[in-house]
């Protein structure tokens, strides 16, 4: 026990990062690091005559027409991202293997974000949420920082028992935090009451909001093994079950499928953006198609 705790120091988790993860998503990005954050929310800043060497994407064809000459427009992309993590540290993000549970994703996405973001001179904060607002990390830079942001999440506490989780208190302490315009990662595996996502909606109005939805694959299918005790992680409350009942693992299957398909359309209606993140998948990967997927939907 001592030795795992040892190993989930800020020290020992960055670098890691550092060797792991961060040298590899180097070349994915190849220097382009603001194409995992920048979606369409970049500001229009002017028009200009249109030079060989411009995009043509970018050619204001209304204008042209009545100028009789190709118009570019130009976009102003801030010197300095200011990104927020809100953090869902309930109950249920404590799920998975004893040594890869959905919290230990959340750090390592954030310990990764952190880093690549402040390195550029970008300033990071975070919300951190548990049964409540519990903790709050102002927006600044630096790999001093980002080594006290994962600091203070890692002593963050487990919670063991809570009522159900509303994440809407999240999204709020997100709205009344985040005054300036900034990039938003909510990090969650979205287990919770309803009414979240009219929160989300509105927050993705002010900010650029990106969601990264935790989630372990015996979330969404049960194997045959037996008799089983199945625990809410949320609430704590119990249930005795038979797996080998094809039926009772069929009506699992089709209510988790119910519920991808519900955040699915919640995600879309608010306008946001999903990085999937299973407690089995690569992160490397997992980000680098992220990045892919949102330069071709620029194109």
């Amino acid at each position: 026990m001592n030795t795992l705790k040892s190993a989930r120091t800020p020290e020992r988790i960055l670098h890691r990062l550092d060797w792991q993860v961060i040298r590899r998503l180097d070349g994915y990005l190849q220097g382009d690091y603001r194409s995992l954050f920048r979606g369409s929310g970049v500001d229009f800043a002017d028009l200009r005559e249109y030079q060989p060497q411009d995009d043509i994407r970018y050619i204001d064809w209304n204008v042209s027409a009545r100028m009789d000459t190709p118009y570019v427009r130009e976009y102003m992309e801030d010197r300095e991202i200011i990104a927020w993590f809100l953090l869902d540290l309930s109950p249920s993000v404590d799920f998975g293997a004893l040594d890869n549970q959905k919290r230990n994703v959340l750090i390592d996405f954030v310990g990764t974000l952190s880093r690549l973001l402040t390195r550029h001179g970008n300033r990071v904060g975070a919300i951190m949420f548990g049964s409540g607002i519990q903790h709050k990390v102002p927006a600044r830079s630096g790999r001093l920082h980002v080594l006290r942001l994962l600091n203070d999440l890692l002593k963050q506490p487990h919670h063991q028992r809570a009522p159900m989780t509303d994440l809407s208190a999240l999204m709020k302490g997100g709205l009344h935090t985040i005054k300036k315009r900034s990039l938003i990662f909510v990090i969650s595996d979205f287990i919770s009451m309803p009414g979240w996502e009219r929160s989300l909606s509105l927050l993705s109005q002010r900010h650029e909001v990106i969601a990264i939805r935790l989630w372990d694959p015996r979330e969404i299918s049960l194997p045959d093994v037996g008799h089983v005790i199945l625990e809410d992680s949320e609430t704590g409350e119990q249930i005795y079950v038979d797996t080998h009942d094809k039926n009772f693992r069929k009506r699992f299957a089709e209510a988790a499928r119910k519920r991808e398909a519900e955040l699915s359309e919640a995600f879309k209606r608010a306008g946001v953006d999903v990085l999937p993140l299973s407690t089995e998948a690569d992160l490397i990967h997992a980000i680098a198609s992220f990045v892919m997927l949102r330069r071709q939907r620029r194109r």
